[in-house]
């Protein structure tokens, strides 16, 4: 199955201050998952992003606060974010195909992607979107939400099956700004 603009729904999980130091290549993850952000408002697909116990690991980081609005984010004390039942109730929850970013790969985003996978969901990991502290951990967790049934696909997959087709103007304008 291809992924589809119309039907997808792009979840950044934790991108947060006070974690994103401790993860293996943090800002490079953070620069892929802005990209990749930036090609989903381009598209008109919905983002959702997630913050784990903010009060204690503080907000996303300030470039992801800036490209999205407030009612994008959802507040979550689950590792998972289906745990607190908010998440397939906000803007964009309703679709089928869940584009997943973030971290940690091997708990909040693994648990995330099982849940969704569970809830009937089609489920993509971007692979260089999602970051971990330990790159062992992130590897096993991608083999593990390989086998229960999501794919693993790189940003670029991403923004050219959303764009189905060259010759439009939605390609034109991606490949200009994105696509280098």
């Amino acid at each position: 199955m291809r992924m589809c603009a119309d039907q997808s729904v792009l979840l950044v999980i934790d991108i947060q201050e006070r974690l994103l130091p401790a993860i293996h290549q943090g800002e490079e993850v953070v620069q892929h998952i802005l990209w990749l952000a930036g090609v989903a408002r381009r598209l008109e697909v919905p983002v959702l992003a997630t913050e784990q116990y903010p009060q204690g690991l503080g907000a996303s980081v300030p470039a992801l606060r800036e490209r999205l609005d407030a009612r994008q984010f959802v507040s979550k004390e689950h590792f998972s974010a289906l745990g607190e039942g908010q998440l397939l109730k906000a803007p964009g929850g309703d679709r089928h195909q869940w584009i997943v970013t973030g971290t940690e790969t091997h708990v909040c985003v693994q648990q995330t992607v099982l849940d969704l996978l569970a809830a009937g969901r089609r489920v993509f990991v971007v692979d260089e979107g999602v970051g971990s502290r330990r790159e062992r951990d992130k590897a096993l967790a991608l083999e593990r939400m390989r086998q229960h049934g999501a794919d693993i696909v790189s940003r670029e997959m991403v923004a050219f099956e959303w764009l189905q087709r060259a010759n439009t103007a939605d390609f034109r304008q991606v490949l200009q700004e994105f696509i280098r």
